[in-house]
């Protein structure tokens, strides 16, 4: 199959639209909103304290890998952020409350909030 000249440009484009898309879909930390640490709700402070002591946990998932398939939160390799569960008032289940933490969940200082299970993220300062 020979492609003639148009052909050629089309397909770059496409290409290039791809390209660009996928990598202005995943932000720096610097593009996110901040929330101060203090300016969370009472849970989210609580589970921030746990997980900067390394626990104990309220849910059997927290700590689990968050593979940030949503690609708001900055690209990392697989394995390098964690959620964990911020309690949902009314909330059955686990609700959509979370805290991602990044690197060493200990030690990194690298925590990010949602409240809507991942649509938008919040990073945490002190």
């Amino acid at each position: 199959m020979i492609l003639n000249f148009k052909s050629l440009r089309n397909t770059i484009f496409f290409l290039a639209a791809i390209l660009f898309s996928a990598g202005a879909s995943a932000r720096d930390a610097a593009t996110l909103a901040v929330v101060r640490a203090s300016a969370l709700p009472g849970p989210a402070q609580q589970v921030l304290m746990q997980i900067q002591q390394g626990g104990p946990f309220s849910y059997a998932k927290d700590g689990v890998v968050f593979g940030n398939y949503e690609q708001i939160l900055p690209r990392q390799k697989r394995g390098y952020y964690h959620e964990y569960t911020v309690k949902t008032p009314g909330s059955r289940s686990r609700g959509a409350r979370r805290i991602v933490a990044g690197g060493n969940p200990q030690t990194s200082g690298e925590y990010y909030y949602t409240e809507d299970h991942y649509a938008s993220f919040r990073r945490i300062v002190k």
